[in-house]
């Protein structure tokens, strides 16, 4: 186990800061997750059991830091400085590295989802690219995978932006809004990004 030495951790690129998720959020991630349940729902991820239910906030960030702790995963929310304000970065959206495997392995799967009112502004790329070149260039890990619905075409546009290959489809991959669904894989390792993902955004925001 590394521990201390891959979390906690905060990534910065202009005004777009990762940081760690906290109990203290809840009012905050609770209104823009409100403010964006069409636009998110879609893409939910969901129980399969019968009646099951996803945990309340605090019960998903008991269950994201306690992976963090053993080293599995790195909870982030996405926060951007507001021109002109002075208050603490708002919540545009939250990044989860998860399924972390070291050894042999040395790879982790990526999950993200961005304010709908602050889409198409390179928030996601950005995040995306902040996250997997922490990864790559400090933790060590070797690749990083993304898995999308096809029909996702915002996420989509994502990984491309990025040049994440394609690798296939997943059949029933993941339980989505209420049924088992397919994914497109997507995927990266660290020698095919020797000069790190976010260069190869336009501009660092």
């Amino acid at each position: 186990m590394l521990g201390s030495a891959i979390w906690p951790v905060t990534l910065e690129s202009g005004d777009l800061i990762l940081r760690p998720i906290r109990y203290r959020d809840r009012t905050e991630w609770n209104s823009v997750r409100s403010r964006n349940a069409r636009w998110i729902g879609p893409w939910e991820a969901t129980n399969p059991l019968p009646g099951g239910v996803l945990p309340s906030y605090a019960g998903m960030v008991r269950s994201l830091n306690q992976q963090a702790r053993q080293d599995t995963a790195l909870p982030f929310v996405i926060t951007e400085r507001q021109a002109g304000v002075r208050s603490s970065p708002a919540i545009v959206g939250q990044l989860t590295v998860s399924s972390i495997l070291w050894g042999s392995a040395r790879m982790a799967t990526l999950g993200y989802w961005v304010d709908e009112a602050r889409a198409g502004r390179g928030i996601a790329p950005t995040a995306v690219a902040l996250a997997t070149d922490h990864c790559f260039r400090v933790l060590g890990l070797h690749r990083m995978e993304i898995n999308i619905r096809p029909e996702n075409m915002p996420s989509r546009r994502v990984v491309e932006k990025l040049g994440f290959r394609e690798e296939g489809l997943r059949r029933r991959y993941l339980h989505i809004a209420g049924q088992w669904a397919d994914h497109l894989s997507f995927a990266l390792t660290a020698e095919e990004v020797p000069e790190g993902l976010l260069s190869r955004l336009p501009s660092a925001r």
